[in-house]
C-alpha cells in the first residue's frame, strides 16, 4: 500500500511514524508541520526527515510562515496546492492526517 500522512503540527512526536508500515510512505508537511523542513535543533534537523524519501511540504503554508523556499531541506519537495493534488491522486492509495 502507498500511504500519504500530512503532518500538520511541528510539535509531532515521531512515535507514531514509526509503527506506520507501506509499501511506499510519503510525508506531507502542512500548516505548521512545514517547519520541520526548514528548522534545526542543535544543528540537526527534524528526524521526520529520516523516515522516508518522499517528502512534501505546502509552499503556501511555508510562505504563510516566513520561510523561504531556499531554507527548505534539499531533500524536501516544494509543492503548491495544484502539485499537491497530483501527488495526492497520482503516488498514494490512502491517506492519513497526524
Amino acid at each position: 500500500m502507498n500511504l500519504g500522512v500530512f503532518v500538520s503540527d511541528y510539535a509531532l512526536t515521531t512515535d507514531t511514524l514509526a509503527r506506520i508500515t507501506a509499501d511506499k510512505l510519503g510525508i506531507i508537511l502542512v500548516m505548521n508541520g512545514v517547519y520541520h523542513a526548514a528548522l534545526k535543533e542543535n544543528g540537526k534537523a527534524s528526524s521526520l526527515l529520516d523516515k522516508t524519501k518522499n517528502l512534501y511540504a505546502l509552499s503556501e503554508d511555508l510562505k504563510t510562515r516566513g520561510i523561504a523556499d531556499s531554507a527548505v531541506d534539499s531533500r524536501v519537495k516544494v509543492v503548491t496546492y495544484s502539485d499537491l493534488v497530483d501527488v495526492m491522486m497520482n503516488d498514494f492509495e490512502k491517506l492519513a492526517w497526524l
